[in-house]
């Protein structure tokens, strides 16, 4: 792809009196870029695949900040695992914060951009932030029952000893209780569809600081958690990004939901949830993030 040599900052912003990690990624030779915010999905980090997007975007004159939440890879805070939806969309609000104090983009001119449980992040961050010009939710998680039925009720059964230890390790504050992220079917773990294991360790890079574990008291509140409930309070543009053989995340009820954004786009593509990072699904869904980037951001 030609377009604008990229050059990507190790860059960090304060949420909470902890640190976020995070790359920014400049076109070199546009002053003022519009930016786009990217987030991560559920315990990933943002090497895996986020930079992909984010190196595309600024060839195409939008800057991107690629962050990871914090208790998460090379980001601070303990204990380490930890998935607090509460904390991770003040993660959100601090990276925007970051956004617009910068002097090397144009902190008017700011979207976000999440996948998966990110991209659940996408739409609620979208809903609380009208000052935002567009938004983009790809394969996103928006209603934590449907991602239940789709791990099966023995799937969740399988979890329930180790969420009843990590809320009583909580409440006498010793280390978290840890359940696996991704694994094999039938296994005690978070996403156990066949093509979740591997789809994870695909985006997992050498060096990468990922850890295929989180603290096990989040599965209740994944459960109870649905974002796509805000999408009818966006009030920008919003990208719904749907892959229609998505293991995690079923596309029909992301769809309910996507209808209900005022100014949403739906964009379909032919391939499951992990499919989306790399080879063809990847140029196809990142040739119409631009253009819809693009367009909103005046690029």
């Amino acid at each position: 792809m030609s377009g604008h040599t990229v050059t990507r900052h190790d860059v960090s912003f304060d949420s909470g009196g902890d640190t976020c990690a995070a790359w920014l990624f400049l076109p070199d030779g546009v002053a003022n870029p519009p930016v786009v915010i990217l987030g991560h999905g559920l315990g990933a980090t943002r090497e895996m695949g986020l930079d992909a997007f984010a190196e595309r975007f600024a060839q195409a004159g939008i800057a991107a900040l690629a962050f990871t939440y914090r208790h998460f890879g090379d980001s601070t805070g303990q204990p380490r695992q930890l998935l607090s939806i509460k904390r991770q969309l003040a993660d959100w609000d601090a990276a925007i914060a970051h956004a617009k104090t910068r002097t090397d983009v144009d902190g008017a001119r700011v979207a976000v951009w999440g996948s998966s449980f990110g991209g659940g992040h996408a739409i609620v961050v979208a809903s609380r932030h009208p000052e935002l010009r567009a938004a983009v939710s790809q394969c996103p998680f928006t209603d934590g029952l449907a991602s239940a039925r789709a791990l099966g009720p023995v799937g969740t059964m399988r979890l329930l000893p180790r969420v009843g230890s990590d809320v009583l390790a909580m409440a006498t504050r010793r280390d978290p209780v840890l359940i696996t992220l991704a694994g094999q079917p039938g296994s005690k773990a978070l996403m156990t569809a066949p093509d979740a294991l591997p789809g994870y360790l695909a985006l997992v890079p050498e060096d990468g600081t990922f850890v295929n574990e989180v603290a096990a008291r989040v599965a209740p509140t994944i459960t109870r958690h649905r974002p796509g409930k805000a999408a009818k309070h966006v009030r920008m543009p919003i990208l719904f990004c749907i892959c229609d053989h998505d293991s995690v995340t079923p596309p029909e009820e992301t769809l309910a939901y996507a209808r209900t954004a005022p100014r949403g786009e739906i964009k379909r593509y032919d391939a499951g949830h992990f499919d989306i990072y790399l080879g063809s699904p990847f140029e196809a869904v990142v040739v119409d993030q631009i253009e819809f980037l693009s367009r909103h951001l005046e690029a």
